[in-house]
C-alpha cells in the first residue's frame, strides 16, 4: 500500500489523532487489548482539557518555552493531545497533532527492536561479538564487544560525533549508504574508552554498529529493514528516515529552533550536518505514530511477548536519582534500548532524545496502560521539564 494510501486509510479508520483529543477512539496496536477497570475509569482531572497538564503546557507555550506536541494515551486510547508553536515560523506553519518531528535518540528504540527480531529468528545472538557479523573492526572490539553490550551501552564504545574530521567528511556524503558506511569507517578507528562490560557509557557509536549488524544479518539495508519490519507492521505511515533536503522543504516536518546567547530562537535546519539519520538518531515521526510503535512493541506485533520482556526489562543499573519536588527517588536501569526507571514502586519505561532544537520522549507506565509522547522542536533545556511533569501526573 502506498504511503499516501496508507495514510488515507488510517484517517478513515480514525487512527490519526486530531490536534486536540480527549477520550478518543483507540489507536492501532493499543497497549492493552482488553478493557480493564482502569480503562473504564474516568479520565483524571489533571489530564482533562483545562486540567493541570493542559494548563502547564499552555503556560510554557505562552512564555515561548515549549513548541511541539504532547500526546497521552491509556490502553491505546487517546486521552489528551495538545500542539503548540510553529513547525516553520518563516512560513507561518503551526505545529499540529500530525506534524512530523525529528526524534533524535528515540530512534535507538527502532534499532533495538530490529535486533530483537533477528535474535528471535535465530539470525543474531545477544552473546555473539561484533566480529561475528562485521568486518574491519580491531580485535579489541571485534573479538570482545557483544551484541548485549552494544544494546545496554556497556561496550566501552563512544560517540562518533566527537571524532576529529567526522563532520568534515560527512559534508561530502549524499546517500544513505555513504552516511552509514562512512560513519562506520570512523567508528572502526575509535578506541574503546572502557573495557567491555565494566561500566555504562551511553554510546551513539554502539547503536550505529548495531544498525550495521541488522543490515549484515538481514541482507537488507538498515533503512529498508526498519521500514519493512518495524514501521510497516506497526502502522507507522508517517515515520521514516527523511533526508536533510526534505527536512528543509517539507511543510509537515518541524524545523528545529535553538535559543542563541542573545535569547533569540533561530531556525537551525540548515546547520544539520548529515544527509540522513543513522541507527542511533534522527528518524522522523509523529506523536500518533510513536504511540502506535509502543503499542505494537507491547502487544506482540513486533516481537513475541517473551522478546518484548527482553527488550523492555531492566538489565544494568545506571543511577540512583534523588527525590525532586513531586517526584520520588528513582533507580534507573538500562534495558535493550529503553531506560527502565523504578520510583515509588512504579516503572516508567522509554527513551528520550535531544540536541539543539530537538527534544523528544516516548514513555509508558506498566501495568497502568498510560503512554506519553512529547515531540518538541525547541532545545532540551527548555522542554525537558515537561517530561518530569508528565511522569509525576501519570505515576500518582
Amino acid at each position: 500500500m502506498a504511503h499516501q494510501d496508507r495514510r488515507a486509510f488510517l484517517r478513515r479508520t480514525g487512527l490519526v489523532v486530531a490536534p486536540a483529543v480527549v477520550g478518543g477512539a483507540a489507536l492501532s496496536h493499543p497497549v492493552a487489548a482488553t478493557a480493564t477497570p482502569e480503562h473504564r475509569a474516568p479520565v483524571p482531572a489533571a489530564l482533562r482539557p483545562g486540567g493541570e497538564l493542559d494548563r502547564y503546557l499552555s503556560a510554557l507555550a505562552a512564555e515561548d518555552r515549549f513548541s511541539g506536541t504532547v500526546l497521552v494515551t491509556r490502553h491505546g486510547h487517546p486521552v489528551l493531545s495538545r500542539s503548540f508553536g510553529y513547525a516553520d515560523k518563516s512560513r507561518g506553519i503551526r505545529n499540529t497533532g500530525d506534524t512530523i518531528y525529528c526524534l533524535a535518540s528515540v530512534t535507538k528504540l527502532f534499532t533495538a527492536v530490529a535486533v530483537a527480531q533477528l535474535v528471535q529468528q535465530g539470525t543474531v545472538a545477544f552473546e555473539k561479538t561484533v566480529g561475528t557479523y562485521l568486518d574491519g573492526f580491531p580485535g579489541a572490539i571485534a573479538d570482545t564487544v557483544t551484541v548485549h553490550q552494544l544494546l545496554t551501552h556497556t561496550s566501552g564504545m563512544g560517540d562518533y560525533h566527537g571524532i576529529d574530521g567526522y563532520f568534515t567528511a560527512a559534508a561530502g556524503w549524499s546517500t544513505a549508504e555513504q552516511v552509514l558506511s562512512g560513519t562506520l569507517d570512523f567508528i572502526r578507528r575509535e578506541p574503546l574508552s572502557l573495557r567491555p562490560g565494566t561500566g555504562h557509557q551511553y554510546s551513539n557509536s554502539g547503536y550505529t554498529t548495531l544498525g550495521a549488524i541488522v543490515a549484515a544479518a538481514s541482507g537488507l539495508s538498515y533503512y529498508d529493514y526498519i521500514r519493512q519490519h518495524v514501521f510497516a507492521p506497526a502502522g507507522m505511515a508517517d515515520t521514516d528516515f527523511h533526508t536533510t533536503p526534505r527536512w528543509r522543504s517539507d511543510p509537515r516536518i518541524a524545523h528545529p529552533y535553538s535559543r542563541q546567547p542573545t535569547g533569540q530562537r533561530v531556525d537551525i535546519v540548515d546547520q544539520q550536518h548529515l544527509f540522513v539519520g543513522l541507527p542511533d538518531g534522527n528518524a522522523f515521526s509523529t506523536a500518533p505514530d510513536m504511540a502506535r510503535f509502543a503499542g505494537a512493541l507491547l502487544d506482540g506485533t513486533l516481537v513475541s511477548p517473551a522478546f518484548t520482556d527482553l527488550v523492555v526489562g531492566a538489565k544494568v543499573p545506571v543511577a540512583t536519582l534523588p527525590p525532586k519536588p513531586g517526584l520520588p527517588a528513582k533507580t534507573r536501569f538500562q534495558a535493550y534500548g529503553p531506560a527502565a526507571t523504578l520510583g515509588n514502586g512504579t516503572w516508567a519505561v522509554g527513551h528520550n532524545g535531544g540536541s539543539p532544537g530537538i527534544s523528544t520522549l516516548v514513555e509508558w507506565y506498566p501495568p497502568s496502560g498510560w503512554l506519553a509522547v512529547k515531540l518538541s522542536n525547541y532545545d532540551p533545556q527548555d522542554t525537558m521539564a515537561v517530561d518530569g511533569t508528565i511522569q509525576a501526573i501519570l505515576t500518582r
